[in-house]
């Protein structure tokens, strides 16, 4: 049994009743706010709380990062990043992994509690999961995303935010989630601060919210931040529609609501440098806007702001209590809980990787056994690339030459090595937030086109005139168009940017130690033809939900070493479940078992708006070599509702509606059974 210590938010003996935790959180935080100056309350609402010595109050950041792991805190465990962790299609695995970061977390905020080290990157309150929809590949931000499916965002999302604040399964909150960034957020990042996503009802609802809603109705979450961006017109920070009408009053959420930092910023600023949106006049009135509304917290400096705005009476104090008293009562819940950490799961960055990684290609040369490799590429031995973003500092980053001179013999000359692995693909100083990069391909952190840098292209190329097969280990937190490159190698495994035992998982994936591959969260285009403007957010086109042509890997692909056929489909409409036989006829793996990911999606023959279909299930299942496992998939009618045009409202399908479930391995027609149904209503 382990248990972390917590420090209380008050620096010395009780002398008010907010002190006596033995009263309820509502009643203690009352009896604060009527202490409070209307200056004090004010300080309390930017993300860097400062003390308030008369009353015992210690200082307290509300910014901290645990993208993938505990980030911007010193050393820490770092786990593939989330499109990474996407691709395996295990959201149990998800939640396990996020419970090994709050326990990580909790250890943290004590020792920086301890040496008194109250600014950012300390605390329990952590901004993320990033829960937008990856919906273009040239976007350098995607890789902290699920993909780009709502479904799978949703449920990878839900999981992040259950293990994050209840990873001791002791019922205490061990730390406070945000869902980021509310709304339509997607790039692009060289005008992040200026950009208006115009979008059709049809798609907010049907592509951009159901993210954030299915997590707000599934969860106790308790944070969402808005975004940079504009929404048709207005500033996500600033915007009724978004914070509420949606959010407070449809949704119901009451938990907090913070700005992306310094986004504020964005509706006042007159800056040369860098565009904005210019929506206010003043600092004051874009504060009046926020605050106002229904905006709990600041992450930035606009303290004079809201002052201001208080002073000038745009906004009564009676406002700012609101908000104060939800940003208070989650402070004394979280920094006064007492979470033990028991029984943690048994997941380590190595087990999670080998989940992540997807075969494109494979020709029969994988797995690799006893053969003499020769390893090319940028990424053989970059120390750097595996973390990604957002990220700690690992006592110890495993590169693929690490990772596989561990396990193979390794030539420096490629005429005597049996095999040529190239170790290709991109790297966050390339990819990423906002980056000061503009040469060919890559803009400020996106890119301009998404095949592989021209120079690898000449070397792979280069290298299969050896005659020797070619293994690409593609690295990167986004597609890739391969089209150009794709007859140039014998096999293809998507290894992401894997986190710090990147380089051993690797090699136990070459090398068929394990047969528990993932499967593509997103499209993987053909070129960049294929692509539709990256300044347009509409769908058509987009995704494997929406794209008319056929892409060169549809979403959900992957191959595996172990031979696996479905049998026995069955629906139970009264259930609504998908039940069924998954069988492991053979495998070129090591291991006794494979696991393979078993998707459902939805095709309604009716529906006029372009979507081809919708994934609505899925399981990823261990069977095996030579038997069988069941697998039993719950449908979750939320999944089944559609846009209804006339009443701008989402809503479920007609009785007796005919309606099509596709039960197989990949988003692909090909790859999937079909059952036809009737919908039947149980209103």
């Amino acid at each position: 049994m382990t248990m972390y210590c917590i420090m209380p938010i008050i620096a010395f003996a009780q002398q008010y009743p907010f002190q006596d935790t033995t009263l309820d959180i509502e009643t203690r935080v009352d009896d604060l706010i009527g202490r409070l100056t209307i200056d004090e309350k004010l300080s309390l609402l930017e993300h860097q709380n400062p003390a308030i010595t008369r009353l015992g109050l210690k200082p307290y950041s509300w910014w901290n990062e645990a993208l993938h792991g505990i980030g911007r805190n010193g050393t820490a465990t770092v786990w593939p990043m989330p499109i990474a962790l996407a691709a395996s299609f295990d959201s149990k695995m998800v939640e396990n992994i996020f419970s090994q970061v709050a326990a990580e977390a909790h250890k943290k905020y004590c020792e920086s509690q301890v040496q008194g080290n109250y600014g950012d990157y300390t605390g329990l309150t952590f901004f993320t999961p990033n829960i937008n929809i990856f919906r273009d590949p040239r976007w350098g931000r995607g890789m902290e995303t699920y993909g780009e499916d709502p479904y799978l965002t949703a449920k990878m999302g839900a999981a992040c935010v259950g293990g994050l604040q209840h990873g001791s399964n002791d019922g205490s909150l061990t730390a406070a989630a945000c869902l980021k960034h509310f709304a339509v957020h997607s790039g692009p990042e060289g005008t992040r601060h200026q950009f208006d996503a115009n979008i059709s009802q049809r798609d907010l609802w049907t592509t951009y919210l159901p993210a954030f809603e299915y997590i707000i109705d599934h969860s106790d979450v308790k944070q969402v931040m808005c975004g940079y961006n504009r929404l048709n017109g207005s500033p996500c920070c600033t915007n009724h529609e978004l914070l509420v009408d949606i959010l407070r009053n449809k949704w119901k959420y009451d938990g907090i609501v913070v700005t992306d930092c310094w986004a504020l910023n964005d509706c006042w600023e007159r800056d040369t440098v860098i565009p904005r949106h210019k929506t206010h006049a003043t600092a004051a009135l874009a504060a009046s806007d926020a605050f106002g509304s229904e905006v709990d917290l600041e992450c930035g400096s606009g303290l004079q702001a809201l002052k201001t705005a208080v002073d000038s009476g745009y906004i009564h104090e009676s406002k700012i209590d609101e908000h104060l008293r939800r940003v208070l009562s989650l402070r004394m819940e979280i920094t006064e809980s007492h979470p033990r950490f028991n029984n943690l799961p048994e997941i380590t960055p190595h087990d999670a990787a080998t989940e992540t990684f997807v075969l494109l290609k494979n020709d029969g040369i994988l797995p690799i056994d006893g053969k003499r490799i020769y390893l090319a590429g940028p990424n053989a031995n970059d120390t750097l690339m595996p973390l990604g973003n957002y990220n700690g500092t690992p006592l110890h980053t495993s590169t693929i030459l690490e990772g596989l001179s561990q396990r193979f013999v390794i030539s420096k000359n490629a005429n005597d090595a049996a095999i040529i692995v190239y170790a290709g693909g991109l790297n966050p100083q390339l990819e990423g937030e906002e980056l000061p990069i503009d040469i060919p391909g890559f803009h400020k952190g996106d890119r301009t086109r998404i095949e592989l840098p021209d120079n690898q292209i000449d070397e792979i190329k280069q290298l299969k005139k050896l005659g020797k097969p070619v293994v690409l280990l593609l690295c990167s937190g986004s597609a890739i168009a391969l089209e150009n490159i794709i007859d140039e190698t014998n096999a293809i495994m998507v290894c992401w940017y894997g986190g710090e035992d990147m380089g051993e998982s690797v090699a136990s994936a070459l090398a068929g130690d394990c047969d528990n591959f993932g499967h593509l969260p997103v499209t993987f285009y053909k070129s960049t033809a294929q692509l539709p403007d990256f300044d347009d957010y509409d769908m058509q086109g987009r995704t494997y939900k929406y794209m008319q042509e056929k892409p060169l890997f549809p979403f959900g692909y992957g191959l595996s070493y172990s031979d696996f056929q479905l049998s026995d489909i069955n629906f139970d409409k009264r259930e609504m479940r998908i039940t069924g036989t998954i069988s492991n006829n053979g495998t070129k793996a090591k291991c006794k078992s494979g696991k393979s990911v078993i998707q459902v999606y939805i095709k309604n023959p009716n529906d006029k708006s372009g979507l081809q279909k919708s994934l609505i299930g899925m399981q990823k299942i261990e069977v095996p070599v030579g038997g069988t496992s069941t697998f039993d998939i719950k449908i979750d009618k939320f999944w089944l509702r559609r846009f209804d045009e006339k009443t701008g409202e989402m809503s479920e399908p007609r009785n007796g509606e005919k309606l099509i479930l596709q039960v197989g391995f990949s988003s692909n027609d090909n790859d999937l059974e079909d059952i036809t149904i009737k919908y039947k209503s149980r209103k």
